[in-house]
């Protein structure tokens, strides 16, 4: 396996980070891919961290780009071990980043493309509180959770006509995390394939500024203090 090569990164032009956006890019792809994006949040997020790895394997169907895991013979039993197997190198990533930068779990997004998705969403399975909120493009679980995370908001954007990752996919996310009380959204585009458009990234930046969590409503109405997610 060669040396994972170091991450792009957009820094604040002045003063420390306060939020910080881990953006994983798709299979076969780089973090280049995500550069368009990456402006787009530090635009609306100046002083926000954006940092880009590359997928911690050079990609095994073609001659340049990286992944976080084969898909060569990927079937939906062998694909949750594929997952399980890479998440330790991407949580340990993510958790050093956030100390060298000095931004906690809460002001951490993971933003992830297609298998970036799938990587961003279960490692916050793995560890419920990696972030406080999960950006999944075109994205979906390897499995269906069996717990929604208490302090983390899951906003799931999606192409009608995706033929890589279907959006039913989303749509039994969407579905799982409602039975299990978690806090999700989903904003599907019609139309459109595997991929994001600006109307799915115009989406994203209104449900970081204006999607208010769940766990804040419930503050606010006098609930109960929710219990850790480790309880």
């Amino acid at each position: 396996m060669s040396a994972t090569p170091a991450p792009l990164e957009l820094l604040p032009a002045a003063g420390p980070a306060l939020q910080l956006m881990i953006l994983l890019h798709g299979v076969g792809a780089t973090p280049q891919d995500l550069l368009p994006l990456a402006r787009l949040l530090q635009q609306q997020f100046p002083q926000a961290a954006c940092v880009l790895p590359h997928g911690h394997e050079p990609f095994d169907g073609g001659p340049a780009g990286r992944q976080w895991f084969s898909v060569l013979g990927v079937t939906e039993a062998n694909r949750p071990q594929r997952v399980a197997a890479a998440l330790p190198a991407l949580i340990g990533f993510i958790r050093s980043t956030q100390q060298r930068l000095g931004v906690g779990s809460a002001a951490t997004a993971l933003v992830g493309f297609s298998q970036g998705s799938i990587m961003a969403l279960e490692a916050l399975a793995h560890d419920s509180d990696l972030a406080g909120r999960v950006l999944a493009f075109a994205g979906r679980y390897a499995t269906l959770p069996q717990r929604a995370p208490q302090r983390c908001s899951l906003h799931f954007f999606h192409g009608s006509a995706d033929p890589v990752i279907p959006a039913d996919h989303a749509r039994q996310a969407m579905e799982r995390l409602a039975e299990l009380d978690g806090d999700a959204t989903l904003d599907i585009a019609e139309g459109l394939g595997h991929g994001i458009d600006a109307a799915l990234a115009e989406s994203a930046l209104l449900r970081l500024t204006r999607h208010v969590p769940k766990r804040m409503w419930r503050e606010a109405m006098g609930a109960s203090p929710l219990p850790p997610d480790n309880a």
